[in-house]
């Protein structure tokens, strides 16, 4: 179904939320709890989440006992190696509390890229999510390399919620919102909806996300949602303590409307 405005949201049938590391580690580690009330709270309801979660290598790092984030890959996929175990963990013991079983899907940018595998991948979330199970997905960082990986979550989530046609994908960040300019600068003004084929003139996108732990930011944000949302997905993009506001279809974030439905969604 296409989701015509954040009125449908609380019946969509498959939905896709997105959460980057900056908000799941480190200090906000606490910050899974929250976002998985929200997703228990839709799957109550009958929606199908799968959960898209970056963080691995964040939560590896203080096992390995480094000062910040490692630049050889190498190590990279050490700490990614221990974080994923760590992570998966973590959502498994907060989901625990509504009897829900996760179920880990680690993708590379090749597998996407390969007809055989990315078949595969679908059946699989297909089968995980008819036996009610919430898939978790994240990069492999284990065997992903610098010349061949996602970059960042934000993409691969769009790519998922195309893969499992969702109605919805909801994009989480430290940030409520899409803003005219970085919102730390004077001026700074939150853009409310997107039309699909809005080319946003004159809106200032940053690259960079605020917390250093995360490979994303604004601008990876926007590519993505304007990939899912030109084949027909809507997408929220706002922060991840508002996750339970976007999810119940609350005004909050900034909505990218899908392709195919009306333009007045405010």
């Amino acid at each position: 179904m296409t989701i015509d405005d954040r009125s449908q949201v609380p019946s969509a049938r498959r939905v896709v939320v997105k959460v980057g590391s900056s908000s799941i580690s480190g200090d906000n580690a606490g910050q899974i709890g929250p976002l998985v009330d929200a997703l228990a709270e839709a799957h109550g309801r009958g929606t199908q989440v799968i959960l898209v979660s970056s963080g691995a290598i964040a939560t590896g790092i203080p096992y390995l006992q480094l000062d910040g984030r490692p630049t050889d890959l190498a190590t990279q996929q050490a700490a990614a190696a221990v974080g994923q175990n760590v992570l998966i963990y973590r959502y498994q013991d907060s989901l625990d509390r509504y009897d829900i079983v996760a179920g880990q899907v680690l993708l590379t940018a090749g597998d996407m890229e390969n007809a055989t595998h990315r078949t595969n991948a679908k059946r699989a979330m297909e089968r995980l999510l008819d036996l009610r199970i919430l898939p978790i997905v994240n990069e492999n960082d284990t065997v992903a390399t610098h010349e061949i990986r996602f970059g960042d979550n934000d993409r691969l989530a769009a790519l998922v919620a195309l893969l499992v046609d969702a109605d919805l994908l909801v994009l989480l960040s430290d940030v409520d919102a899409l803003y005219t300019k970085p919102p730390q600068e004077s001026g700074a003004e939150r853009i409310d909806v997107v039309a699909y084929d809005d080319a946003l003139d004159g809106v200032e996108i940053g690259s960079t996300g605020l917390s250093g732990l995360g490979t994303g930011g604004a601008l990876t944000k926007v590519s993505a949602a304007r990939q899912a949302a030109e084949q027909g997905t809507a997408v929220i993009l706002t922060a991840t303590a508002l996750v339970s506001e976007a999810l119940s279809g609350g005004p909050v974030g900034t909505w990218f409307v899908p392709a195919g439905a009306e333009a007045q969604t405010a």
